[in-house]
């Protein structure tokens, strides 16, 4: 791993002899932080791609550098790379690997490869709680992606139709097998992962309509999981029933869709007031079959965005407002609930993959949705169960803007928790059979997670900060940390 990182570092120095100087950026940060407990506060590991300190008391260094595309210019054809990293010395000590990626734009099309930052659906992409599919909470998975990223106007009608979309293969290396039947205990895994946005409104209309989704699926190498001889799908064909989301089975194989399969449906609006620009968006989720039939409707992300249009000389002033609301607790289990025959859905939780919707120990979307590993002991689960609470009600409020010289954000995030469908009174379900739960019931908890944040640059390209958290509640530790910053870019 050291060996990669000095090789990355050279690789994106030597950049700085093909590249402008405005288009290439580098930054290096130390970070010292202390915590009152051997955990990490929630809001100091959510939502930070992976890069995450040390529990306990523990120093940081993070690197990196980027080249951007060409802003100045219209060139048909652009390049750019990316690179960072994080050292941690602490409780636990260990190298990470942020991003590394390489990227060419021809016209509308990017072709990217690597291992990226990246967020999937209509949400704010700074202050949300986290998107279902993939929130930036966990390492970026490599892949080779080719996308439209940005809103591409139709050439007719005035732009009044856009769209983009993406289309992905990706490396989970080995990945765990949780299948009781498996030859095998882990498996080379792929991802796939596609998606298609439209937007509806001209480009000088306040109010533009947006709709879209987003599909990703763990898969790959059935043939050796499954008994010998029963999963009779090339690898041809099987990729041909992941994109489509097609069902097999039989002769051994569970019917069901292949891998592990979920996404959101989204709808969002935008409206320009003239002082404010306002975002409202909403992610329907799906992962094992209920959204056909309507039946977890209930369930979903609603956001409201405020950004603040007008820039001002004010000693304190308000950027951006964000307010969501995460409800996860139907998926069509309920007692009243309509049957379908997949059952409830079981957020993230995967009967073939044992880790479930996560990737390298950290889950790929809600960081409200819990793995067993970040809740405090004692809460009922399922021995199988990786997220041990995906059954919840959570409220989140936070705040970006500009105290005199210091750029300051705010979160505050209370949720209502009540585990998972097999430690709740109902039990889980499958098609019309239920099944009483057989670890104890997890009781109803409350949680708080608070955080702060402030950042002030200084002269010659210097600045200092400070990242500050709470935990307070039945769901997680009792805890609080606080890091302090200095870096310096070029």
């Amino acid at each position: 791993m050291l060996k990669l990182y000095i090789t990355l570092f050279l690789f994106l120095f030597c950049l700085s002899g093909y590249a402008q100087t405005g288009n290439l950026h580098y930054g290096i940060e130390a970070q010292a932080g202390v915590a009152s407990a051997d955990r990490v506060t929630f809001w100091l590991r959510s939502n930070r791609h992976g890069s995450v300190p040390s529990p306990g008391a523990s120093l940081s260094l993070i690197g990196r550098a980027h080249r951007d595309y060409d802003s100045t210019r219209t060139h048909l054809v652009d390049w750019g790379a990316g690179f960072g990293g994080r050292a941690n010395a602490g409780k636990e000590s260990d190298l990470l690997l942020i991003e590394a990626y390489g990227k060419v734009r021809a016209g509308i099309f990017e072709l990217k490869a690597g291992r990226t930052k990246d967020i999937m659906g209509l949400v704010d992409t700074t202050l949300s709680s986290g998107a279902f599919a993939i929130s930036g909470n966990a390492l970026g998975i490599p892949k080779v992606q080719l996308a439209i990223p940005e809103f591409y106007p139709l050439p007719f009608w005035g732009g009044l139709f856009a769209f983009k979309g993406n289309l992905a293969h990706g490396w989970l290396g080995e990945v765990p097998i949780g299948l009781t039947r498996s030859r095998i205990k882990e498996a080379t895994t792929y991802f796939h992962q596609k998606s298609l946005y439209g937007r509806f409104g001209k480009p000088d209309w306040k109010l533009k309509l947006y709709a879209g989704f987003s599909h990703q699926v763990f898969w790959g190498n059935e043939d050796e999981i499954y008994p010998e001889g029963a999963f009779k799908l090339s690898p041809w064909k099987e990729y041909q029933y992941v994109v489509m989301g097609r069902r097999y089975g039989g002769g051994g194989v569970e019917v069901s869709k292949i891998g592990n399969q979920l996404g959101s449906i989204d709808l969002g609006l935008t409206y320009d007031f003239s002082k404010v620009k306002l975002f409202a968006y909403r992610q329907n989720f799906y992962d094992v079959g209920a959204l056909y039939y309507l039946a977890n409707i209930l369930d979903g992300l609603n956001g409201l965005s405020l950004e603040n249009k007008q820039h001002t000389d004010k000693k304190v002033q308000w950027q951006k407002l964000v307010f969501e609301v995460l409800y996860t607790k139907n998926q069509a289990g309920e007692s009243w609930s309509r049957i379908v025959p997949s059952g409830d859905e079981d957020y993230y939780n995967n009967y073939m993959y044992s880790q479930g919707w996560s990737y390298r120990g950290l889950g790929l979307g809600s960081p409200f949705i819990s793995p067993r590993a970040s809740t405090r002991e004692g809460l009922a689960s399922a021995p199988g169960d990786f997220f041990i609470n995906n059954r919840l009600l959570a409220f989140h409020l936070a705040m970006q803007g500009r105290v005199q010289a210091w750029t300051c954000t705010a979160k505050v995030s209370y949720s209502r928790n009540y585990g998972t469908y097999g430690t709740s009174v109902v039990g889980h379900s499958l098609g019309g059979t239920r099944f009483p739960p057989q670890y104890g019931i997890f009781e109803e908890v409350g949680q708080l997670s608070t955080y702060i944040e402030g950042n002030k640059a200084l002269p010659h390209g210097l600045h200092v900060g400070f990242m500050a958290a709470v935990d307070r509640g039945g769901l997680l530790d009792n805890t609080g940390g606080l890091i302090v910053k200095f870096g310096k870019s070029w």
